[in-house]
Parts: C-alpha cells; structure tokens; sequence
C-alpha cells in the first residue's frame, strides 16, 4: 500500500514538473524576456560606465535605479507570462488533449505555476547577476549574502504575484484585463499597502474598519522589498526575520493556489 502510494505521488510530480518545463521552453521561445535583459543591461552598462561612479551618493542613486527597473521587468515578465497560461490553452484548444493524457485539471495548473515560478527565478538570477558584476566592477565588492536575500525574496513575492494572476486568469474576461488589474493591484499594494493602517486612523466608521480589513487581508508584498540592503550596503537580514517572510510568501501562495484549484475543477473548459 505504502509503495502504491509512494509510486502514485512521484508520478504526479513527474507530470508536474512534465507540464512546468513545457511552460518554461515556451516562455524562453518569447521575447519578452530578451528585450527586458537587453534593455536592463544597456541602460545598466550605461550608468555603471559614468565617470562620476565613486560618489557615495551618485552609487546608491544608480542601484536604485537599476534595481527599479529589474522589479519592473520582473513584474511583467511575472503577469503577462502567467495571465495568457490557461487562457491561451483554451483558445488553442490544447487544453483538452492535454487533460486526456491522463492528467487532472490540478496537476496541469500547479505545472503551470511552478513552469512559470521557475522561469521567472531564472529571469531574476540573470537580472541579479548582471547587475552586481557592474555594480562590484565599480565598487570593488560584492556583498553576496545581501544579493541572495534580496534576489530570493523577491522571488518569494513572485510566488504570490503567479498564485494571484492564476486565480484571476479564471475570474477574468481576458488575459489583458486580467494582467492590468493584477498589475495594478500589485504595484499599489507595492507602494501604499505598508501605509494602509495610517490611512485608517485619520478615517471615521466605517471607513476605518474597512480600511483595517484591507491592511490585514492583503499579501503584504512590500515587505519582500529590500533593496535598500543591496543600495546602502547594510548588514544582512536576520534569517529568522528571513525563514518568516518565506513562510508568509508560502502561506499566501498556497492559500491563492488552493482557491484556484477549486475553482479550476469545477469551471466549465467549452
């Protein structure tokens, strides 16, 4: 019984996996992924060649501006990717003989997810490395365990972002307005989701208490934000502060996936 059961497991993760490399072939087939790597390593090549690059000042303006642009980047690599996934299967209506294999509607959807995960970490650490080749050229360091917390939490917040866009490729009309309304929500809470809780004091009833309820509903995606580890060059994360913002991304990446299972196995696919 053990064995059968074991055995039935790994091939569930077999066809998984099966599935998510098939997303990540066909994504590396795309050019989103080799304009945004071209146009991050041009305009980082062109800040990281000024003249000007010893300024404390002038330094930490740069990396701002180069890691700016490699959430950006992140951001629509990680949306438009995962948006057009079950859509697209859909309308090319290669959904059905892929279910007929045998594989559930699961099982095609966490390989979705995880093919898209994984491409997208794949992107990061090209993004990452390039930057901090540039950025160790001029400073004449490399503080790595800064880079890794900050590449790997920002892969983490990634993680949420592809469970949400999942859930919504499902509720959504279309991949576009799925994608923009993601992207919206994301880079608001991005901005203003840490200050929600201020918003809410300076509000009467009932304002207040919605507002509350938003503050604490909400992924908190900010908080997989730290730049400002790799532009100041501070001390590295505690990793117990580190292991906690991990097992949030999980706790909501699991939630959001749970939901969109659900709704996937009983959604009419004609």
């Amino acid at each position: 019984m053990n064995e059968r059961l074991s055995g039935g497991m790994i091939n569930k993760v077999f066809k998984i996996f099966a599935v998510a490399s098939v997303v990540i072939k066909e994504m590396y087939r795309r050019k989103d992924f080799y304009v945004l790597l071209i146009l991050i390593v041009l305009i980082t090549g062109m800040l990281g060649s000024v003249h000007f690059f010893d300024d404390g000042r002038i330094v930490r303006y740069l990396k701002e501006v180069c890691l700016l642009l490699i959430w950006i980047a992140s951001l629509v690599i990680a949306i438009a990717t995962m948006a057009r996934q079950l859509p697209g299967e859909k309308e090319n209506r290669t959904i059905f003989p892929l279910l007929a294999k045998p594989i559930s509607r699961t099982e095609v959807l966490l390989g979705k997810y995880l093919g898209c995960w994984l491409a997208c970490g794949i992107a990061l650490f090209c993004f990452y490395f390039f930057f901090g080749c540039v950025s160790a050229s001029r400073e004449h360091q490399w503080h790595l365990i800064n880079y890794f917390q900050a590449a790997t939490l920002h892969w983490a917040m990634l993680a949420i972002l592809l469970a949400f866009v999942a859930l919504g490729s499902l509720i959504f009309a279309a991949p576009s307005s799925n994608g923009t309304i993601s992207f919206v929500l994301a880079f608001g809470i991005l901005l203003v989701g840490r200050h929600l809780n201020k918003i809410a004091l300076r509000n009467d009833e009932p304002v207040r208490s919605i507002t509350y309820g938003i503050y604490y509903a909400i992924p908190h995606l900010e908080i997989f934000d730290v730049r400002a580890l790799i532009i100041h060059n501070w001390p590295a994360i505690a990793w117990k502060y580190y292991a906690i913002a991990i097992a949030y991304a999980l706790v909501y990446s699991a939630f959001f996936l749970a939901i969109t299972c659900a709704l996937f196995r009983r959604k009419a696919l004609n």
